[in-house]
């Protein structure tokens, strides 16, 4: 995985703009590693292959990052990311790594086909 260089990434959400896609959304604050730790919370969320269509998209901030896509009715938002693939099948891949221990925090990820 590559740091994330915003117009790249702003240029991919660009292109995606009222595109039917499959996205996959995960979050995780630590359910991972939570059985070893009893003292943390764990929380997390995971979407994978809904459909979206979004009208608008951006990517803000100034590292980590946040990713905001307007729906017809609502939005999609990610944030915490600072890493992208390069990816050759043509989807948006971006995730969130936690700088202490490299564990994906976040991850957003656009494709006109499954995951």
């Amino acid at each position: 995985m590559n740091p994330i260089q915003v117009e790249d990434i702003q240029k991919h959400i660009d292109a995606f703009r009222n595109t039917p896609l499959f996205i996959h959304l995960e979050l995780t604050t630590g359910a991972y590693a939570a059985h070893l730790d009893a003292t943390k919370h764990p929380a997390a969320n995971f979407i994978r292959n809904a459909v979206i269509t979004y009208s608008h998209g951006s990517i803000e901030g100034k590292g980590p990052y946040r990713v905001g896509l307007k729906l017809e009715h609502g939005w999609v938002y990610a944030e915490g990311l600072t890493h992208f693939v390069d990816d050759e099948q043509g989807r948006l891949v971006l995730a969130g790594i936690n700088n202490n221990d490299g564990k994906l925090v976040v991850a957003l990820q656009l494709s006109t086909t499954p995951f």
